[in-house]
C-alpha cells in the first residue's frame, strides 16, 4: 500500500501505546516537582492576581465573587495550556530532535500507537495540571460542592482534545519557533474569548459567535457550574463539541504525521 493511501486510513489503535506512555512517564518522573510547579505557577498567578486584584473592583460576576468566577476558567485554561505545550514542544523534541520516535518505530510498534501515546500522555499531564489548580481553588473555598470532582474527567477530556489539536502543529512544524504562531494566534485569543476572565455576553455579537465554537468555551461552560454546585446546562452538547474537536483533530494529526514520517 502506498504511503499516499495509508496516511488517510482510519487509526488502528492497540494497547502497544501503553509502554510508550510509561516511557514518557518515567522520564517525566525525574523532573516531577519542577514540572508541577511550572504548570501550577502561571495559572495561579492569573487566578490570584486577577481574582483578588480585579475582584476588589468587581465584587460579583454572574452572582458569584470574581475570584470564584475566574477559578473555573483558570482550571480549564491551565489544562489547555499544559496539553498544548506538551503535545507541541515535548512531542516535537521526541519526534524531530531526540529521534525517540525513530527508535520506537524500529520495534514492532506502529506510528498510530506512537501518536495515540503522545495524545494520552499530554492529556495525562494536562489533567494533573487542571486538578492541581482545582485543589488550590478548593483550599481557598472556591469549590462549593462535591460536583467539582467531575472536573477531573472533564480535564482529561479537554486534555485529549487540545493535545490532538496541538499534534497537528507538531506534524507541520519545521522548528520550535513555529509554535509561537499557534500560541499567539490561537491559544491566547481563545483564552481571552472563551469566558475565562469575563462573561461571553460582554463581547460584541460577532465575537460571541466565534467564541461559541471554540472548544475552551465549552469546557468552561461545564466547569463553572460544577464548581458552584450546579449541573451545567446543555451538558451533552458541550461534551459533544469537545469530543468532536478531539476526534477530528486526532485524525488530522495522524494523517499529517503519517505524511511527514512515512515515506
Amino acid at each position: 500500500m502506498s504511503p499516499a493511501i495509508r496516511r488517510f486510513l482510519p487509526p488502528q489503535p492497540s494497547l502497544r501505546f501503553v509502554p510508550i506512555w510509561r516511557r514518557n512517564f518515567l522520564v517525566w518522573r525525574k523532573l516531577t516537582i519542577p514540572s508541577i510547579l511550572g504548570n501550577l505557577a502561571d495559572p495561579l498567578l492569573y487566578m490570584l492576581g486577577f481574582g483578588y486584584g480585579l475582584g476588589a473592583l468587581v465584587p460579583e460576576m454572574n452572582g458569584m465573587s470574581y475570584i470564584a468566577f475566574i477559578a473555573a476558567g483558570t482550571v480549564c485554561s491551565s489544562t489547555m495550556n499544559s496539553a498544548t505545550f506538551e503535545s507541541m514542544y515535548s512531542s516535537f523534541s521526541r519526534m524531530h530532535v531526540q529521534r525517540t520516535w525513530d527508535a520506537i518505530l524500529n520495534t514492532p510498534i506502529d506510528l498510530d500507537d506512537v501518536v495515540i501515546a503522545e495524545v494520552v500522555w499530554s492529556a495525562s499531564k494536562a489533567t494533573l495540571s487542571g486538578v492541581a489548580v482545582l485543589v488550590v481553588a478548593t483550599a481557598l473555598g472556591l469549590a462549593q460542592s462535591w460536583l467539582a470532582l467531575w472536573i477531573a474527567p472533564l480535564a482529561l477530556l479537554a486534555g485529549l482534545t487540545f493535545a490532538s489539536l496541538g499534534l497537528i502543529m507538531t506534524a507541520l512544524s519545521p522548528s520550535y519557533d513555529f509554535f509561537m504562531y499557534y500560541f499567539t494566534l490561537v491559544i491566547t485569543p481563545m483564552m481571552l474569548m472563551s469566558g475565562v476572565f469575563f462573561p461571553l455576553e460582554q463581547l460584541p455579537a460577532a465575537l460571541q459567535t466565534v467564541a461559541n465554537v471554540l472548544p475552551l468555551t465549552h469546557a468552561v461552560a461545564i466547569a463553572r457550574p460544577l464548581m458552584n454546585d450546579a449541573v451545567p446546562r446543555d451538558l451533552i452538547a458541550h461534551l459533544a463539541v469537545l469530543v468532536a474537536y478531539g476526534l477530528v483533530g486526532f485524525h488530522i494529526a495522524l494523517a499529517m504525521t503519517r505524511r511527514r514520517l512515512l515515506k
